[in-house]
C-alpha cells in the first residue's frame, strides 16, 4: 500500500474542516471565500489565495486572502486567462518564465490556476494561488485544490 505524502494527507484534513464549513449556506461565493481563508492561513507556501469570476468577457476578482490583488486581469493574458481559455489547470513553476504574466505582485513566484465549473460544466471562474517561492506547486496540489473545489456543489 501506498503511504500518503504530508501534504496531500494536510489537503485530506482540510478538506474535512471545509466540508464543515460551507455546510451553512448553498451560495457559491461565500462558500469559495471561505475555502481561500481555510487554504490562505493553513498552506504555509500560499501567499496569494484568491478567486477570479469571468463577468461580461473580464476576469474581475471576486475574493482572496493576501496582499492587494490586480482589480481586472488583461484579456487572453496571463496564467488566469490560460486556465480559462483552455480549461485545465496551469502550474507554473517560474512565473518570470511564463510568457505574458501579469505581475500583480512582485513576490510572488510560482502560481497554480484551476479552472472552477458551474453544474452545467461550463468554466465561469478560477482558484488562482500564488507562492512567494518558486517550484511550490505540483499534481498533489492540483489533486487537494480540486477535490475541495468540488465541495462548491455538495
Amino acid at each position: 500500500m501506498e503511504t500518503q505524502s504530508a501534504k496531500a494527507a494536510k489537503y485530506d484534513r482540510l478538506y474535512e474542516q471545509i466540508k464543515t464549513y460551507v455546510q451553512t449556506t448553498p451560495d457559491i461565493w461565500a462558500r469559495l471565500a471561505t475555502m481561500e481563508a481555510v487554504l490562505h492561513h493553513k498552506m504555509q507556501t500560499f501567499f496569494w489565495t484568491g478567486v477570479y469570476a469571468l463577468v461580461d468577457g473580464e476576469l474581475i476578482v471576486r475574493s482572496y486572502q493576501g496582499p492587494v490583488a490586480c482589480q481586472k486581469l488583461r484579456a487572453h493574458t496571463g496564467v488566469c486567462w490560460a486556465a480559462i481559455d483552455s480549461g485545465e489547470t496551469v502550474i507554473v513553476p517560474d512565473v518570470e518564465q511564463f510568457p505574458g504574466h501579469i505581475a500583480c505582485d512582485s513576490r510572488s513566484k510560482s502560481e497554480i490556476v484551476i479552472p472552477i465549473r458551474n453544474r452545467e460544466g461550463q468554466v465561469f471562474a478560477c482558484l488562482d494561488v500564488d507562492s512567494d517561492k518558486p517550484g511550490a506547486f505540483d499534481a498533489e496540489d492540483e489533486a487537494g485544490l480540486k477535490k475541495i473545489l468540488a465541495l462548491l456543489y455538495s
